[in-house]
Order: C-alpha cells, then structure tokens, then sequence
C-alpha cells in the first residue's frame, strides 16, 4: 500500500439541503486516513469542479437526494474534463435508482452507493480503487499527486 494520502472532494450539488450522509461519508474517509475536502451545500457543477482542481484531489464524491443526478452528475464530469481532470475517479452515493447508477456508469461515474450502504465498504471500496490505479500508473511509489507534483 502506498504511503500517499488519497485526497478526496465530497460534494453536495444542486438544491439538496440535506447532507448529513455527505458529512458522515467526509468523517469515516478521514477516519481512514484520506485527505477531505467537503465543498458544503448548495454547490454549483462548476463550483465543484473548480474546488476539485484547486485541490488536486484524486476523487470526487457527490451525494444527492433530490433526484437530479441524472442532470447534475454529468454537467460535474464535464466541468472536470474542462479543467483538465478526466483522471479523477468519480463516484457517489444518494438516492438514485439501478437504472440510473448503470447509465451514469457508462459515462464515467466508477461506482455509485445507495441508502444502506456501509460506510466501511466505501472508504475501502475507494482506498482499493486508488491503490490499483496508482499501482497501474506507478504514480503511487513515487508520492506524486494527480498533477504530478511532489507532495
């Protein structure tokens, strides 16, 4: 396992004003080491990609309650790519239907959680992920960030 931390960005966006599992999330992540960025709520796509690349984080996670994931989570990776930040892994977590976690798959979101999901298997779920893609890039040995950049 490599010695870096994961460097994460948890985002609210949109109109939901609920983000007690978006807080809950943001403290289990940093009870496993991760770095957390938690943007609050009321964030705009822009917002939170402009957050993410400020923060050179390697994921982004969005929770949403208010059904406008399908709308919302795009819009996000595409504010990303913009930005130059295709790499980060993003996932998430709400209340969004198998059918829509599958579409929202195909364009990019690498795992999404619903409701009952334990938190221990998302913290561990994306310490995995990191390691095996740090693992395939050889970036993880080397303690560079997402930019390249000595931490």
């Amino acid at each position: 396992m490599s010695n870096r931390k994961i460097r994460v960005l948890v985002g609210k966006p949109g109109l939901d004003g609920h983000d007690r599992g978006a807080k809950t999330i943001a403290a289990v992540l940093r009870d496993h080491g991760m770095e957390v960025i938690y943007t609050g709520l009321h964030q705009t796509p822009e917002m939170i990609a402009e957050t993410a690349l400020q923060e050179d984080v390697d994921v982004v996670g969005l929770s949403i309650l208010s059904g406008a994931h399908m709308t919302l989570f795009p819009r996000i990776k595409e504010a990303l790519e913009k930005r130059g930040m295709a790499h980060v892994l993003l996932t998430g977590g709400g209340i969004i239907s198998r059918e829509d976690m599958e579409a929202l798959q195909r364009v990019g979101f690498t795992r999404l959680f619903g409701p009952g999901t334990p938190t221990e298997e998302i913290a561990e779920w994306i310490q995995q992920e990191m390691e095996s893609r740090w693992a395939r890039e050889g970036a993880g040995a080397k303690g560079t960030g997402a930019k390249g950049a000595k931490r």
